[in-house]
């Protein structure tokens, strides 16, 4: 794994994140300085970096990337805060600090994820209309779709009203594909576009996207039962908390490992057929799946 490729996308994507988000010192300010305590508590930028990588790969200039790849962080953040809420997962602690909620309480916390996701689409807005570029306004919609009705924000539905159920494979598939794989799969198209990518590239990345958000979110359910806090930032067996169904608990650790595995390598396959310059998201790919925290 390029690390030094890793991290200098992280560092463009905090210096974009940085000059975009409002200031702190604006009225009222516990409002800007929730939306940057939970954006700047660390995380691994997956999104971005993937939007900013396939942009990259396919010829596109990741400096005008650079305001999407901020957005859908900005979104992924909202989602996280949401998601730690009392009313949902109730967890104290998000990547090593306390989650929103327990900071500001949960008022502003829940502002707080709104103020994000309304952001995102105010500088992606603005950025797409100043440009007049309809490949940018392809890459919002793909974002759009990724973390709305038609994904993230369904799967987040089904995993709260699948809470304390016993779920079948499908149920849990369905989650899956919804809550994580459609916002990486909003991530790879958005880069594409950006790229001005035809629509047979974009569709085949989705392809291969959707693959690494499935195997991800399996190898986090992994993760759950065999890392520490100190390896996740948050408690371990929080899925067992919550009565969760994962594919842990279908599987076993074994069976699921196996499907990350084979998930992974078809999704690799995909990449390989755009040669070298692939490179990076494959080995991206390998290293989040076979990750540890």
């Amino acid at each position: 794994m390029n690390l030094d490729e890793l991290k200098e996308k992280m560092k463009l994507t905090d210096a974009a994140l940085e000059s975009l988000l409002p200031p702190e010192n604006r009225y009222p300010e516990i409002i800007y300085k929730a939306m940057r305590y939970s954006v700047f508590a660390g995380g691994k930028r997956l999104r971005p970096v993937i939007l900013l990588s396939v942009c990259e790969m396919l010829g596109g200039d990741i400096k005008k990337a650079l305001p999407f790849a901020a957005a859908i962080e900005m979104i992924h953040t909202y989602s996280l805060i949401h998601d730690d809420l009392p009313a949902l997962d109730n967890d104290d602690y998000r990547r090593g600090r306390l989650t929103s909620h327990k900071m500001f309480g949960e008022d502003i916390a829940i502002l707080t994820g709104d103020a994000l996701l309304g952001h995102a689409f105010e500088v992606m807005s603005k950025q797409t209309a100043e440009s007049g570029d309809i490949n940018m306004a392809k890459a919002m919609y793909d974002i759009a779709f990724g973390c709305g009705v038609n994904g993230m924000l369904t799967g987040q539905v089904v995993d709260v009203i699948s809470e304390g159920k016993a779920i079948d494979k499908d149920t849990l598939d369905f989650i899956h594909l919804n809550k994580t794989a459609a916002m990486i799969q909003g991530a790879f198209k958005a880069g594409a576009h950006l790229a001005s990518a035809d629509e047979e590239t974009v569709e085949k990345l989705n392809k291969a996207a959707e693959k690494i958000g499935v195997a991800f979110q399996i190898q986090d359910d992994i993760m759950d039962v065999t890392s520490s806090f100190e390896e996740m930032g948050k408690p371990a067996l929080s899925d067992e908390k919550n009565n969760k169904t994962t594919y842990v608990t279908l599987l076993g650790i074994e069976g699921s490992k196996k499907v990350v595995k084979d998930l992974s390598k078809e999704a690799c396959d995909i990449l390989e057929t755009f040669g070298d310059k692939a490179e990076f998201l494959i080995e991206l790919t390998k290293y989040l799946t076979e990750r540890k925290k």
